[in-house]
C-alpha cells in the first residue's frame, strides 16, 4: 500500500504496449462496490476469498498484461503460490523505507479502509512497521525486487524493463 504500485504499473503498461489491470479497480467493477465498501459491509474474510476467485481469473486470462495487485493480496491464501506458478508471469516488489510510506499514506489515510482508523502519524508508524514485517515473507518471495526509495518514476520503470529482459 502507497508503494505507488497502480502509478508505476499503468506508466509501465503504456511503455511496452500492455493492457494495464488495477486489481483493486478489476474488484471493485465485479462487486459494484469500493474496496471500502466491501470490507465494511461483507469483511475482510468475504474480500480475501474474493480477491483470490479475481487473481485466479485474472492470471488464466487469455492476453498480457502489466497487474498492479493489492498490498495484501499476495500475502493470502495461496496467492504467492498462484502467482510464482503461472506461466509467463514475473512478479516485482515494489520497495520503500517506512518514512516514504508513512508519508504517502498519510495523506491517502481517510480513502484507504486498512489504515483509515488510525489516530496520527506515529500509529500509522507502527502499523506500516508491522505489515511490512508480517507480509515482507511474501514481498520478498516476488520473482524481482526493486528498491524504490528517493527514485523517480522513470527510474524505476527503467529498473523493471531492465529486469525483464
Amino acid at each position: 500500500m502507497g508503494s505507488g504500485k497502480s502509478f508505476i504499473g499503468k506508466q509501465l503498461a503504456a511503455r511496452i504496449d500492455q493492457k494495464f489491470i488495477d486489481f483493486d479497480a478489476e474488484i471493485e467493477k465485479r462487486e459494484n462496490a469500493s474496496i471500502s465498501e466491501i470490507f465494511q459491509n461483507k469483511g475482510e474474510i468475504y474480500f480475501r476469498k474474493l480477491e483470490h476467485k479475481v487473481l485466479k481469473g485474472v492470471l488464466s486470462g487469455e492476453f498480457s498484461a502489466v497487474i498492479s495487485l493489492g498490498g495484501g493480496t499476495p500475502c493470502y491464501g495461496n496467492n504467492m503460490d498462484l502467482i510464482s506458478n503461472s506461466q509467463n508471469t514475473t512478479s516485482f516488489y515494489l520497495k520503500l523505507d517506512v518514512q516514504t510510506l508513512t508519508e504517502r499514506l498519510e495523506a491517502e489515510k481517510a480513502h484507504r479502509p486498512m489504515i483509515s482508523h488510525l489516530e496520527d502519524k506515529e500509529k500509522l508508524e507502527e502499523y506500516i512497521r508491522k505489515h511490512l514485517f508480517e507480509r515482507g515473507f511474501y514481498y520478498n518471495q516476488s520473482d524481482k525486487v526493486i528498491d524504490c526509495s528517493g527514485k523517480s518514476s522513470e527510474k524505476i520503470i527503467s529498473e523493471i524493463l531492465e529486469k525483464l529482459r
